[in-house]
């Protein structure tokens, strides 16, 4: 059981190691902010104003791609649909796109930009870059309204605007004189999760904008409709209008349902930017790590390897019985170490020393008072005088320290034994 649990610890580590490395999770404030895009449920996605849109019979596109593909899409109508694009944008635009982009209005479709100026959703907490979209889109510049602060004033506005908001603040709508988009619409209701911006537009002098509705706090005007080409340009000061939780306040949903109705014909259809938005059809890295069925495939993976780990290894090797060593092989051992160790002429010596001590053991030929038997030796019949003479060559060398072949002369004092005991 003490083998288990110390797997489990080690596989556990090893896994929070893994996903320390190569797992990437988002701040906070990302996973709270809910972006607009027709896949977001929460409350400012526009997941709520596609479905009832496609429920009432409207054909509706999630735009995946750059403007500058419009032109090329046989899938939709040349004139006649309306394109929602929500400002600031989470992917930047691109020059030539817009140019694109102003070609496809002016062949008689239209733009509804949605822009959180006079509201700040918590997608948007910064106007500055909505200002420059819209500038970019539309040539409407915008610029804050109030009086510019002291220096320790600013600072406490800054603290201030950086505060997310208890309960989202409501910034009403009202209709400036009638008009199609504002048929039955009393008002509006935009929601901000931080304080808002009061801004003021300044239209360019060869540009026109028409200011259909105002702000009721300062009078302000929140939406502006000018004709470009056979398209129109719509702009709304206000980003949240139309989002999951603002679509059902007021007369919001009339208001989008008059923008479609007066825009889009049988042929058309309502295209949401998702593009900008992080939702594209190329790959990104940002959507990857932040979908949900990841870690949830990670979660699985790591379950199956931790049973495995437990369930499926050894945690013991196996005991190895090495059989005892016979006497051959501890000779053998013995005869390899010595011969690492002793020397060939010493070897040499001592071989002669027992062969001619079992010499005068057998045939008293070699007595320490006879001295060596060589003469005897080379004198017997059963010897050839050539072995003997090899023996005594070998003899000499090794008593004068020479290297003698020791595997040769063990046979060669073998097969002279043999021979005399025959």
């Amino acid at each position: 059981m003490r083998e288990r649990l110390t797997t489990l610890a080690c596989a556990l580590g090893a896994l929070a190691i893994f996903m320390a490395l190569f797992v990437r999770g988002g701040s906070g404030a990302d996973q709270q902010a809910a972006l607009p895009t027709t896949e977001e449920h929460r409350g400012n996605g526009l997941l709520g104003a596609r479905t009832w849109l496609t429920h009432e019979g409207v054909r509706t596109v999630s735009l995946r791609e750059r403007f500058d593909t419009l032109a090329r899409r046989h899938d939709l109508a040349t004139s006649g649909n309306l394109l929602i694009v929500s400002l600031p944008v989470a992917t930047p635009l691109r020059v030539a796109e817009v140019r694109s982009l102003d070609d496809w209005i002016r062949a008689g479709n239209t733009l509804l930009v949605l822009a959180a100026l006079s509201d700040r959703p918590d997608w948007a907490v910064s106007g500055w870059n909505a200002r420059s979209d819209v500038q970019l889109l539309a040539g409407l510049d915008f610029q804050i309204s109030r009086a510019r602060p002291k220096p320790k004033d600013g600072v406490a506005q800054v603290v201030a605007a950086s505060r997310e908001l208890k309960e989202p603040q409501r910034a009403t709508l009202l209709p400036n004189r009638p008009h199609p988009y504002l048929h039955a619409v009393h008002e509006a209701v935009a929601l901000s999760d931080y304080p808002p911006i009061t801004w003021t537009v300044r239209v360019p002098r060869d540009g026109f904008m028409l200011a259909l509705a105002h702000q009721s706090s300062d009078n302000e005007a929140v939406l502006w409709v000018r004709p470009d080409g056979e398209g129109t340009l719509i702009v709304s000061a206000f980003g949240s209008l139309f989002g999951n939780r603002a679509l059902g306040l007021g007369d919001n949903a009339q208001l989008l349902a008059n923008l479609v109705a007066s825009t889009v014909t049988a042929q058309g259809a309502v295209l949401f930017d998702d593009e900008h938005q992080g939702l594209s059809s190329d790959y990104d890295p940002v959507k990857f790590y932040a979908d949900g069925r990841l870690y949830r495939t990670l979660g699985v993976l790591a379950v199956v390897w931790l049973a495995w780990v437990l369930g499926g290894t050894r945690l013991r090797v196996p005991v190895v019985r090495v059989p005892a060593p016979r006497e051959a092989d501890l000779v053998r051992a013995t005869g390899t170490f010595l011969a690492r160790v002793l020397q060939p002429a010493a070897a040499a010596r001592r071989m002669f020393e027992h062969f001619f001590q079992r010499l005068a053991l057998r045939t008293r030929a070699a007595t320490p008072e006879q001295g060596l038997p060589w003469d005897w030796l080379e004198n017997h019949p059963r010897l050839s005088r050539a072995d003997v003479r090899q023996l005594r060559d070998w003899y000499t060398r090794a008593y004068s320290g020479q290297r003698v072949p020791l595997a040769a002369l063990h046979d060669l004092i073998v097969s002279t034994e043999r021979r005399l005991t025959a």
